[in-house]
């Protein structure tokens, strides 16, 4: 018979989860089945206000973040716009939401920007190869 579940440790997976978004990650996280945490998730009433509210914090701190580097962001978002509208002529929706979440995702990874060093390439299965 499976064990069960206190209420603080249901807690803490419908948070873990609000935080990965990620059913499998967060049992592996809290040593529960996947289904296990989907039915905790879902008979949670605050999910998704929780979900809302992380959402909500993750867009500032972005926007903070971009903000305190606006000329290096600037700079790298240039770049990438002089290349990307050859790239996404003819693109799908789903594949011109790749591109721009490559180019934040490399922004928010790059440490100092280098203009001249700076180059674009898209690649993967989204069809935006050069």
């Amino acid at each position: 018979m499976a064990e069960r579940l206190t209420d603080e440790r249901k807690q803490k997976i419908v948070m873990d989860y609000v935080e990965t978004g990620n059913y499998r990650e967060t049992g592996r996280l809290n040593d529960v089945s996947d289904k296990t945490v989907k039915y905790i998730v879902d008979n949670d009433p605050e999910t998704s206000q929780k979900f809302a509210q992380k959402k909500e914090q993750t867009t500032q701190d972005m926007l903070s973040f971009i903000e305190s580097r606006r000329d290096k962001a600037q700079l790298f978002i240039d770049a990438a716009l002089e290349v990307l509208p050859e790239k996404l002529d003819g693109a799908s929706l789903n594949q011109v939401a790749t591109a721009l979440g490559i180019v934040v995702d490399k922004f928010t990874k790059l440490k100092e920007i280098d203009l001249p060093a700076v180059s674009i390439k898209l690649q993967g299965a989204d069809g935006l190869d050069e």
